[in-house]
């Protein structure tokens, strides 16, 4: 079985508009931030319980622009994800590092 990769660094880039992850693998990801957003896995975003835990949209998070929208921070939620919250007001999405990894590619 082979281990998961582990978040080693997360940086913001407000400049370039991007969430930066540094896996234990060695690959590093950048998330836009509009993308992120747009794929927000709350229930609220997915449309209720019944939509949850369904695939992300990789088109969806690379290709959404939203130039006024902006990451006002970042918490680490336990060991096991990251809490976003935005310029819209939004922060009920906890973006799981399984999740995370699923949008690297």
């Amino acid at each position: 079985m082979t281990e998961k990769a582990k978040p080693t660094a997360v940086k913001a880039d407000k400049t370039k508009r991007v969430v930066t992850i540094s896996w234990s693998n060695g690959r590093s990801c950048d998330y836009p931030f509009a993308g992120l957003r747009a794929v927000c896995p709350c229930v609220t975003c997915k449309g209720g319980h019944d939509n949850m835990g369904g695939p992300l949209d990789l088109d969806v998070l690379h290709n959404t622009h939203d130039d006024a929208l902006m990451l006002e921070a970042i918490h680490q939620v336990g060991g096991y994800a990251l809490q976003m919250v935005w310029s819209d007001g939004h922060d009920t999405g906890i973006y799981t590092w399984d999740y995370l990894r699923q949008a690297c590619g």
